[in-house]
């Protein structure tokens, strides 16, 4: 049974002052799919708001812990020994101000590249080979603190594309499930609004 379950989980910061916020794109990925998938059965578990779901008759889990951002590790953790999901069936969704607004980025496996709700969960797994799937936010203008513009909500521009990149970013995490990594990648990998 395992191997038809799925661990996805959506990278951001609980309580209502972080809800909009570019640092919280992982957890309005997570809400998005919930949504197209009528999942049900909301409950904590392992520090996360847990819903269950299915879909092409693999179970998911979807999950957003509330750890806040930096121990996210904690929860997923604790998720994926319950489940016992094996790596290849866990995909963490996360921001990146690495990456253009509107840019997703899939890869099989990799370093946090700052981000360090990822780094705290490939510390905590003790492995890099964990899916992940990156939605750029750009970098903060001029020399603001990158930490400070993470915290800040998506400008009202951003504001009016980020509906379509969620349902992409959504296109995609249905596309792991079903067709596997690769072709997630090779066909949502790049700039959503091209």
């Amino acid at each position: 049974m395992p191997d038809n379950t799925f661990l996805i989980v959506g990278l951001g910061n609980p309580g209502r002052e972080y809800k909009d916020n570019r640092h919280n794109v992982g957890f309005m990925l997570i809400d998005r799919i919930a949504v197209r998938l009528n999942a049900r059965g909301m409950k904590v578990q392992s520090k996360a708001i847990v819903m269950d779901s299915k879909y092409n008759e693999r179970k998911l889990i979807l999950a957003k812990p509330q750890t806040y951002m930096n121990l996210s590790g904690q929860s997923v953790q604790g998720l994926a020994h319950f489940y016992k999901v094996p790596f290849t069936n866990l995909m963490i969704l996360s921001d990146d101000l690495d990456l253009p607004f509107g840019t997703i980025r899939i890869r099989a496996s990799g370093g946090p590249g700052g981000q360090r709700g990822l780094s705290s969960i490939l510390e905590k797994l003790g492995t890099k080979d964990i899916p992940r799937l990156r939605i750029g936010i750009g970098r903060p203008p001029g020399r603001m603190d990158p930490a400070a513009y993470v915290l800040q909500d998506f400008s009202r521009d951003e504001t009016k594309d980020l509906s379509g990149i969620l349902d992409r970013g959504a296109d995609a995490v249905f596309a792991f499930i079903t067709h596997g990594l690769n072709k997630a990648m090779n066909d949502f990998n790049g700039d959503v609004r091209d």
